[in-house]
Formats: structure tokens, sequence, C-alpha cells
């Protein structure tokens, strides 16, 4: 595509420069005029509309690590949305004009995992919006295959959550959930609502969400849960102990993953999703690990699912009204990451183009 064309779709005659939030590292953004990226053979320029703040992104931004190794500066942004300004050389598959969310997860092909069906766990891993820039700027440029196209009839937020609902996607596989289970979902924080309708979606007979939050339990509630109950009420707690088939923990600190523990019956699965502290512990239960039979499984990224939740999202099977809470323009990067920690929102989304 010609480039006089992309500054038309751009939206301003003969515009060269973009605004992008660079991460500099030690808590600190930086909103910088940049050159708008163009796209290279196999790549798309995306106008990019909506990002989501994830859990990762907070712990990059407190100097943890995320899905890969960070090294500011870097746009971070991984859960986004957009619309195609630029197509590359031998690029089919997109145009100018569709509507696209990003996966963002690159993988080698050739480590050992990458070559024995587990490319999740690549050694080279690099990730959009982590590794390489991202979302949290007003255009990026992506390689095609990282880009799935969405319904024009989507809002951009909710096209913006296909990555967490893919990484959702390959906790649910996990967990093996069949028709006729009841499922304990540890948190009801965004991560958590997206497993409780994908739950839902599995054949799930009874859903339980635990969660001390009361505008996070009355959002559960809206989107199917069967029962909300808060951990820190003991008799709430008690109620649920011992009765879940599937527990998805979704929150990533040690009390979190001990109601896992509590709420599992025998023969039980227990998915731990959530991403922890890098120095996070919990005593194993050995003698419930015994006497329970569990079954305790980890869950990293979306390998292979990404097509599936956007399917779901063009579908409209899944409902984020509750859910996406907050909205910020690319200047306030600060006070997104900080929203997203406190206990007033579920999920917060960056607007670049504000």
């Amino acid at each position: 595509m010609k480039r006089a064309a992309f500054r038309r779709l751009a939206g301003e005659k003969e515009r060269k420069n973009m605004r992008a939030a660079a991460f500099l590292g030690n808590k600190t953004f930086e909103v910088q005029e940049r050159e708008i990226p163009q796209a290279g053979p196999g790549e798309i320029v995306i106008r990019n509309m909506a990002c989501g703040v994830c859990g990762t992104d907070v712990h990059i931004y407190h100097g943890e690590p995320g899905s890969a190794d960070v090294n500011p500066p870097v746009v971070l942004g991984h859960e986004y949305a957009g619309e195609v300004v630029e197509t590359g050389e031998g690029v089919t598959a997109l145009k100018a004009g569709d509507h696209v969310t990003v996966d963002p997860n690159i993988y080698c092909g050739a480590c050992e995992y990458c070559q024995n069906g587990k490319k999740q766990l690549c050694e080279t891993m690099q990730a959009i919006g982590v590794t390489r820039d991202g979302g949290f700027a007003q255009y990026s440029v992506v390689p095609v295959s990282q880009a799935f196209k969405l319904s024009e009839d989507l809002p951009y937020e909710w096209g913006a959550m296909a990555e967490p609902v893919a990484c959702c996607l390959h906790g649910i596989d996990l967990a093996g959930i069949r028709p006729g289970d009841t499922v304990c979902i540890v948190g009801g924080g965004a991560i958590g609502l997206i497993m409780l309708q994908l739950a839902k979606l599995s054949g799930a007979a009874r859903l339980v969400v635990s969660e001390p939050n009361q505008k996070r339990r009355e959002a559960a509630l809206k989107l199917g849960a069967t029962l909300a109950i808060d951990p820190t009420d003991p008799k709430a707690k008690e109620s649920m102990a011992c009765e879940a088939n599937v527990v998805i923990e979704c929150v990533g600190n040690t009390p979190a993953v001990q109601s896992a523990f509590d709420f599992a019956k025998k023969g039980a699965t227990i998915v731990l999703f959530s991403v922890p502290k890098v120095d996070g512990t919990f005593q194993l239960p050995l003698f419930d690990m015994y006497k329970k039979e569990l079954t305790v499984k980890g869950s990293f990224v979306n390998p292979d699912t990404h097509h599936r939740a956007v399917q779901l999202l063009n579908a409209g099977k899944l409902d984020f009204t509750p859910i996406i809470t907050h909205r910020f323009p690319l200047g306030k990067m600060a006070e997104a990451i900080a929203e997203q920690m406190s206990s007033e929102s579920i999920k917060v989304v960056v607007c670049p183009q504000e």
C-alpha cells in the first residue's frame, strides 16, 4: 500500500509522527514523539485503538519479569486491538481498514519445546508489548501472522480482550472441565470473570467465585456465577470447602492458593493460573495431595488458542460490560497502572488515540 494512502487513513494529511508511551524502567513512562512505523515484508501497521493493562504490565512496571525478558526503553501493552492502515509486501490475508487484534507471543519454532508441541515454553520467545514495541502507542507494526481479524461491529475494547481470553482458554483446556462439574474460580478480577464465562461455556453445572471485593462478587453474579463468596468470611468459605471438581486460581498469592486446595474435593484438578511474584512460595499440603488424589497444573500464555478466542468474541459469546471499568488516555500511563492495582477497578483500558 502506498505511503500517501496510509497517511489519509491515519486521518491527518501528511502525518509522519505519533505519540508512544515508552517505559523507561524504574516505574517511569515517557510520552515520546516518534515516526509512525512502516510495514516491511510480511508486516502490517495498526492504528492502535484500545489496549488493556495486564497484570504482567504491573509486574514489569515494578521491575519484575514479564513473559520474556524486558529491556527498557520499550512500549509495553500486549492486549490490544486496532485498525490496519498499511500492509507490507506479500501480505494478502488482511487489508487496510480491517479490524484486528494481536497475539503478542512470537516463538522461535526451532528449540526443543517448539518442536515438541510446547511452544509456550519456547527458550527464545519474543512478545509484542514486552520485548517489542506494543499497544501503548498510537501505531504499531507487527508480523501479519500475529494479527487476527475482528468483526467490525465488535468494540475495540472488547477486541483487546482477545489475548487474555486466549490465555484463559489454555487454562480451561488444562482444567479438563466436564459437563456437570462444579467449578470454583478463586479471584474475581478480569481473569477470574473471563474464566467464569469460559467454564460456563464448557458445561459447568455450578460455578462458584471466591472474591473478597463486593463489586467483583456482584460482577461475577451478573456474569452467571451460581454463588459468589467472600473468602474472609469463615462461614461462607466453610460452606464451599471440598466441593469443587475443578478449581482455577486467578490471584497469585499464598492465601488464594491455600483456598484452591481447601475448595478442591477428592480427585479434583487445581489450575494455578495467576502470575505470582517471582519469589512467591506455597507450602504444599502433601497429605491432601495423597489422600485427595489431587492434580495440580500450571498454565503459561496462550499456545494456539488466539483463533478460538477471536471466534468467541466475534460470535458474541463473552460479555465485558461489567469487566472493563476504567479508561485512560496515553498520557496517563502511571495512573492507569495504579488504577489497575486498585480495588476499585476490574479491568483498565488505555485509549491511545485520546
